[in-house]
């Protein structure tokens, strides 16, 4: 029992040290994503926070299930490095003798990641989409970023301005572009900003400018100065569209039979499957030499994580487009990494290192 304490005491340090890092890489390359939408103007600056937690929840089972599956292998690793496997299998404990410690630390965190996978991602995904479907939704005036061209309605409008007040309602050197009705208009104004009627509705205030109006393949234009123009601002609809199996709790995509559902839901059985499967492999993986090498296994461990990961992606993809049955993609991926789970048990106990033979 002691053993045990503190082998997944030692587990749950490399856990926690390597969570850390990988969600730091997660989150820090998603980020740069949201704020290059932010900057183009596609998403709202404030929006970016609550967009990176959704998206968060949503990578969140792919990064325990590395977590879990590198955690186990560097620790048993260390225990190679310092020769305490030798004291171990001297004392004539099997390898095997490790599947239980690892089991009871990866149970708990193959859990979550099925609930992670089954309940929240998808709470997340739809979530998200219903966020930023609501963004898109927004006035024509609140969606535009200082010093980017920003069009709303399908391109009937482009909005510019140099820079924005803090308070969010005041802007300067405005230039709009519209067509309506088959003209051509320009607006440029020094200053604007934002006032709401009694009644409730919106309107942006242009402040000393100038309106260009033309009809395209006509020589003659309109040039009209201006004190104030004012113009009236709407939130669009939100645009409605069928709820995706990426968003569906798996309780709901059960009762889905399309392709993409099924594809779906065996991404998800699959996430759980796998973290079990991968975290056994870890323990013949572990094994350095201490006189050579100490990166060789984490090397072959990335590459089957690597493979592992693509051929659930290969599955989903198959069933997806029809081309694989769905009980065939459920056990096909997992079949596949069994054997050399079973081929590097084989080798580490039945062709047994020299110390064991020694030591017998």
């Amino acid at each position: 029992m002691i053993f045990e304490r503190a082998a997944r005491r030692e587990f749950a340090q490399a856990a926690v040290g390597i969570s850390v890092a990988l969600l730091a890489i997660l989150t820090s390359t998603h980020l740069i994503r949201l704020l290059k939408e932010a900057a183009g103007g596609r998403i709202a600056p404030e929006a970016v926070a609550s967009l990176l937690g959704f998206a968060a929840l949503n990578f969140m089972p792919i990064l325990l299930s590395l977590t879990l599956f590198v955690s186990i292998l560097l620790s048993l690793s260390r225990v190679y490095r310092d020769s305490e496997m030798v004291v171990w299998f001297s004392s004539g404990l099997p390898l095997t003798g490790w599947i239980p410690p690892v089991l009871r630390f990866a149970l708990p965190i193959i859990v979550a990641i099925a609930a992670v996978s089954g309940f929240l991602a998808p709470w997340a995904n739809s979530s998200s989409a219903e966020y930023r479907e609501r963004l898109s939704a927004r006035s024509e005036i609140s969606q535009v970023s200082p010093g980017a061209f920003r069009e709303v309605k399908k391109g009937q409008r482009v909005f510019f301005v140099e820079g924005v007040g803090d308070d969010g309602t005041n802007v300067g050197n405005v230039f709009v572009a519209s067509y309506q009705e088959g003209k051509l208009g320009v607006i440029m104004s020094d200053s604007g900003f934002q006032e709401t009627a009694g009644n409730g509705d919106r309107f942006v205030v242009l402040e000393h400018g100038r309106r260009y109006e033309v009809e395209p393949g006509s020589p003659a234009f309109k040039v009209m100065e201006f004190e104030r123009y004012r113009a009236r601002v709407e939130d669009g609809e939100p645009a409605s569209s069928a709820p995706s199996p990426k968003g569906m709790p798996i309780t709901q995509l059960v009762l889905e039979d399309s392709n993409v559902a099924r594809g779906e839901l065996l991404w998800r059985i699959g996430l759980p499957v796998s973290a079990l499967i991968l975290c056994l492999l870890a323990i013949p993986l572990s094994y350095v030499n201490p006189r050579a090498g100490r990166s060789a296994n984490m090397l072959i461990a990335i590459l089957i994580y690597a493979i592992y990961n693509n051929l659930l992606s290969v599955s989903q993809a198959w069933v997806v487009q029809g081309k694989m049955s769905f009980w065939v993609g459920v056990w096909a991926a997992h079949a596949v990494m069994l054997l050399p789970l079973l081929a590097l048990f084989y080798k580490r106990i039945v062709v047994r290192m020299p110390w064991q033979r020694w030591g017998n």
